[in-house]
């Protein structure tokens, strides 16, 4: 995909990466040697053509197997380090990183061993590369909400490391009610909170009307069913709760990109952001998503900025960093002109 001059200065925030998806095949093959760890393909191109999905299902059986090579603090550093460098390359200035403790403390990997290798990373990364991130503890709803209370429990002597939590994985039967303890219990720890209501799942509005009603989370990830129901559209709207998009994603695993309705859910109101999801399993960073609502959403260099200055709005990060980043995308819209 060809990146516009425009697309490729933009200053970018990214609001919804799974840090576990950044693992590219030529860093999934490292990783393994380093470890001795068998993979089930000979070559990278093997691997990326074995990244065929059509639903959220596949994609998850080939996530979880690929992430089977991270075993040390060192793995999970290079893993960030390797993402960010290329998020700054794309200009991102802030990201918020989800990842998933149970993914890797189901196998063995400690806690410990995964949160002080992504903090390392992210701490080497702000000086050396110029990027901010912060982290987003998911849980996985397709284990028990028990697990997930526990996995929380476990997070807290890393409070300060961690923004928030969210909600991730399998949604099928997996409500986001079914965690509403863990979440209460996140707010009162002083976590900010996000989950996931996949594109185009059975029940979405239903999760939708959990996440907003009962539970009460600042964000949403994916989201965009919303448009069925325009009183939860206007809820959106009216409490500043925010939907964090990936278009190419949904180009894989759902009904097309979904731009159209992410331009109807803006013009209505609700903050809308644009992000990659998964790169290394989708085929694009974030630049390559903001390109795809360019190319096939007719949109102006107005909208993308407002994309992106929405991510700026509806995240989470500092005051004064926000209040720069603002500054940045206008500077530069205006100077596009």
């Amino acid at each position: 995909m060809h990146i516009s001059p425009f697309v490729a200065g933009l200053p970018k925030v990214e609001l919804h990466l799974h840090i576990e998806g950044t693992l590219e095949p030529e860093l999934k093959f490292a990783l393994a040697e380093r470890n001795g760890i068998a993979l089930a393909h000979d070559t990278v191109d093997q691997v990326r053509a074995s990244y065929d999905f059509d639903d959220l299902a596949s994609f998850l059986d080939s996530y979880y197997d690929g992430m089977n090579v991270l075993r040390t603090a060192e793995d999970f550093h290079d893993l960030v380090m390797a993402y960010l460098t290329k998020a700054a390359a794309q200009n991102v200035r802030y990201v918020e990183m989800f990842f998933d403790p149970q993914a890797h403390t189901c196998r063995g990997v400690p806690f410990d061993t995964v949160i002080q290798g992504l903090r390392r990373a992210q701490l080497e990364a702000e000086q050396k590369l110029g990027v901010r991130s912060g982290l987003i503890m998911c849980f996985l709803r397709d284990f028990q909400p028990e697990y997930a209370m526990a996995t929380l429990l476990e997070s807290l002597p890393y409070r300060a490391w961690i923004l928030g939590v969210g909600l991730d994985s399998d949604e099928t039967g997996n409500p986001p009610g079914r965690f509403a303890e863990v979440f209460a219990r996140a707010r009162q720890e002083g976590y900010l909170l996000t989950m996931h209501c996949d594109v185009d799942i059975a029940g979405s509005i239903e999760h939708i009307r959990q996440v907003v009603e009962d539970i009460g989370a600042a964000r949403i990830d994916h989201g965009t069913n919303v448009v069925e129901d325009p009183a939860l559209v206007q809820a959106l709207a009216d409490k500043g709760i925010g939907l964090t998009s990936c278009p190419i994603s949904n180009t894989r695993i759902s009904e097309g990109s979904k731009i159209d309705v992410v331009k109807d859910l803006v013009a209505r109101g609700v903050k809308v952001c644009i992000n990659s999801d998964d790169p290394a399993y989708f085929g694009g960073y974030i630049a390559e998503n903001l390109q795809l609502v360019a190319d096939e959403g007719g949109v102006d260099e107005a909208f993308l900025a407002l994309l992106c200055r929405n991510a700026v709005d509806i995240s989470w990060a500092p005051l004064d960093l926000k209040a720069r980043l603002r500054s940045e995308i206008d500077a530069y819209l205006g100077g596009a002109r």
